[in-house]
Parts: structure tokens; C-alpha cells; sequence
């Protein structure tokens, strides 16, 4: 009993060791494996990008996107509530300056210009009427005074005729004193009518102007209500193209609603969004980059919006060339604002290969072998990135891809 328990001690320590040597093997294996897969990896040529370093000035970059707009744009609102009667023209013809773009249904409006017409010609009677009624009114009052001025001077001379017989003996104190109260009473009697002449002559005026206000007021309303009939002809006021009308014929259009847009196509702008992580890139000024395709138009940001919507913040770019043979109203376009400029620096092309670390590895190709190397990352944009070190003026940098090589020193390039 003794001996079967040994051998199963001995057999379990054989079975142990085994384990451990099959597990040493299997990581020598993989071992070896990475250090071939490491020192001799191999791609084709056709299954890689490369850029050759050169010398010359890089930008950096930021990625916006951008709408081509034209540097003008009419809006045409309605100035009244009326309804479209008739389109004249339709999106995308030329027009000149004081050509209809539609007619509209104006009878409502008109019906309210001779009410309101009708109105002003009454009030401006009554005006009329009142004024004749205050300088009656005026003129009676300075008619009375006129005969209370009379009556006095002819109480005056009573009293002066009393004074005179009661000297001479043939009248007495109460004649006299009769005759200067009478004079008294009248002299205040003239007073009081001359108040009221003051009082009535500022009446007068306050109520003269009230009346003149409320002319000028509806004289006002008539001359907008006019101005609005005229407008409501809908007719351009520059040289342009029609880029968007009312057809619905019989809709009704209420002040302010928008019937059609002329825009200027001599000239474009360009209205750029870019996420608000960036808005302290942005400034007025900065040079800003327009790619369409292939075809790079330069410009300058020369307007910033101040809110901020959807995340995003908008802004406005002037092109050097506004009146390119590529713009065109509503295309979208790439923009890229140049945060940062280098010059004569050597750079390559942009590609997978660069991740936008301040540092990385990349290959070199030479002789169909691909040497990694770790460089100094400077500048970057859509087309070139700066290396700041580690390469020279003509060295071939693989490009695409290489993270499943990040362990190979070394690759070998066949063709």
C-alpha cells in the first residue's frame, strides 16, 4: 500500500513537471514568434501610402464647416395683408432694379387709404369750422372789452362833472361818491373780461393744437398707408437674381411675411460653424481656408456671431476672390481657420500614419527596408504635417496606417 501511494506522488511530480515544461515552450514559442514578427515583418508597396519630406511653410489648421452665400441678399416682405394675384417672375431670373417680382391683391389696403383719406378731409373741415368758432368767440370778447373801455371813460368824466358841482355847490358828496363806485365797479368788470380774454386766447391755442396733432397724426398714417401701396408693388430695388418667390397664387400674406429674395451673384461670402470647444481660437481677422474639391479659396473671418446654438458658433468669411467661377448660392464647402504659421520647415504629407501627438513613431523607407523612428511633431493641417527632427529633406515616410507594425523596428517593402 505503501509503494502505490509513492508512485502516485512520483507519477503527479511527473505530470507537474510536464506542465511546466509545456508552458515554457509554448512562451518560448511566442517568443520567438514576436521577436521574428518584429524584426522581419514585410508589406507590399501597394499596400501603402508614402510622402516624400520637402522643405516649405505649413499652417496650422482647424476644421470648420462652411455655406456659400452671396455677399447680398434682398428680402422682400410684404408691407400689407393682402394675397398673391400674380407671379411674374420665378426663382433664378435675372432682374434690374425697379422690376415687379409679383402682384398682389392690394384692394383691402386701398378701401382702408380712402377711409383713411376720407377722415383726414373731415377733420381738416373741422379744424376749419373750430377756428372760425374761436375767432367769433375771440372777436366778441374784444368787442365787449372795446365797450367796457367806453362805458369807463365815460364813467371818468361823471366823475370828474360830480366833483366839479360839488365844488360849485350844485351837487353833493353822494353824487360824488356814487359816480366813483360806478367807475370802481366798471374798471373791475374790464378786468376780469380782459382775464378771461387771456384765459380764452390759451384755450384757444391748446385746443387748436389738439386738433392740429390729431390731423397730423392720421395725415401720418395716410402717408405710411401710401408708402405701404407702393411698396406692395413688390419691385427690386438693385440688380440681381431671384432666388426664391411666393407661387401660391390666392395665399394670403400677412405684414412682414416674406415673398422673395434677390441676390447679387457678383460677389459671395462664405458663413462658417465651428464647435464652441474652439471659440477661443476664433477672432476677427484670422485667415481662413475655403476647399471646395480640390480648389483652396483664401479669405478673412470679418464677423463673428455672438450666441451660440447647437454647440456651435457662426461666423463669416470674406474671400480674396469673392467672385469665384466655383461659388455658387447654398454650396457647401470645407473651411479650415489657420491658427498658426511656420516657415521653411521640413513637412510631409498628411496621412493615417499621424495621430496628432506632439510626438510619435514613424517609418522611414530607404532601399526597400522601413526604419521606425520616433519624431517631434510641429504643425499640421489637411495637407502636410511638420517633423522636427530624425529625418532630412527627401527622405520617403510611410504615410497610411501602421499601428498593427507598432512593435516592428524593422519592415521589409517588397515590391
Amino acid at each position: 500500500m505503501d509503494k502505490n501511494i509513492e508512485q502516485q506522488v512520483l507519477s503527479g511530480k511527473r505530470k507537474k513537471s510536464m506542465r511546466y515544461i509545456f508552458s515554457g515552450l509554448v512562451l518560448l514559442i511566442m517568443i520567438i514568434f514576436v521577436i521574428r514578427y518584429s524584426l522581419s515583418s514585410s508589406l507590399r508597396q501597394s499596400e501603402i501610402t508614402t510622402g516624400v519630406v520637402s522643405r516649405g511653410n505649413i499652417e496650422n489648421t482647424i476644421n470648420a464647416s462652411g455655406e456659400v452665400l452671396p455677399e447680398f441678399e434682398e428680402v422682400i416682405s410684404s408691407p400689407i395683408a393682402a394675397s398673391v394675384q400674380k407671379v411674374l417672375l420665378d426663382a433664378g431670373s435675372k432682374i434690374q432694379a425697379g422690376q415687379s417680382i409679383l402682384m398682389l391683391d392690394k384692394s383691402a389696403a386701398q378701401m382702408e387709404y380712402e377711409k383713411l383719406k376720407f377722415q383726414l378731409e373731415a377733420k381738416q373741415n373741422d379744424i376749419r369750422k373750430i377756428k372760425l368758432e374761436l375767432d367769433k368767440s375771440f372777436y366778441d370778447i374784444k368787442s365787449n372789452n372795446n365797450i367796457k373801455q367806453l362805458r369807463i371813460n365815460s364813467l371818468k368824466a361823471s366823475v370828474e362833472n360830480a366833483n366839479r358841482l360839488l365844488k360849485a355847490g350844485g351837487g353833493t358828496r353822494e353824487d360824488v361818491e356814487q359816480a366813483e363806485l360806478n367807475l370802481k365797479v366798471a374798471q373791475l368788470e374790464k378786468q376780469q373780461l380782459e382775464n378771461e380774454i387771456i384765459s380764452k386766447q390759451q384755450s384757444m391755442r391748446l385746443q387748436m393744437k389738439e386738433v392740429d396733432l390729431a390731423a397730423s397724426i392720421q395725415q401720418n398714417d395716410l402717408e405710411v398707408l401710401d408708402r405701404k401701396l407702393k411698396q406692395a408693388n413688390i419691385q427690386a430695388s438693385r440688380n440681381g437674381v431671384v432666388t426664391w418667390v411666393n407661387k401660391n397664387i390666392g395665399a394670403a400674406v400677412q405684414p412682414g411675411e416674406v415673398l422673395a429674395r434677390i441676390a447679387d451673384l457678383s460677389g459671395f461670402k462664405v458663413k462658417g460653424t465651428i464647435s464652441d470647444h474652439n471659440i477661443d481660437l476664433l477672432r476677427a481677422g484670422m485667415v481662413a481656408i475655403i476647399r471646395i474639391g480640390e480648389t483652396q479659396v483664401r479669405g478673412k473671418v470679418i464677423n463673428i456671431y455672438p450666441s451660440v446654438q447647437n454647440a456651435t458658433v457662426s461666423f463669416d468669411i470674406k474671400p480674396d476672390d469673392s467672385n469665384h467661377k466655383l461659388f455658387r448660392p447654398n454650396l457647401k464647402a470645407d473651411v479650415f481657420l489657420v491658427t498658426d504659421q511656420h516657415e521653411q520647415v521640413l513637412r510631409v504629407d498628411n496621412g493615417p500614419a499621424f495621430q496628432g501627438t506632439p510626438s510619435q513613431y514613424i517609418y522611414v523607407l530607404k532601399d526597400g527596408l522601413a526604419s521606425r523612428k520616433l519624431v517631434q511633431i510641429g504643425l499640421s493641417n489637411f495637407d502636410y504635417v511638420e517633423l522636427k527632427d530624425q529625418v532630412k529633406e527627401g527622405d520617403v515616410i510611410i504615410t497610411s496606417d501602421m499601428k498593427e507594425f507598432k512593435n516592428s523596428s524593422q519592415i521589409t517593402i517588397k515590391k
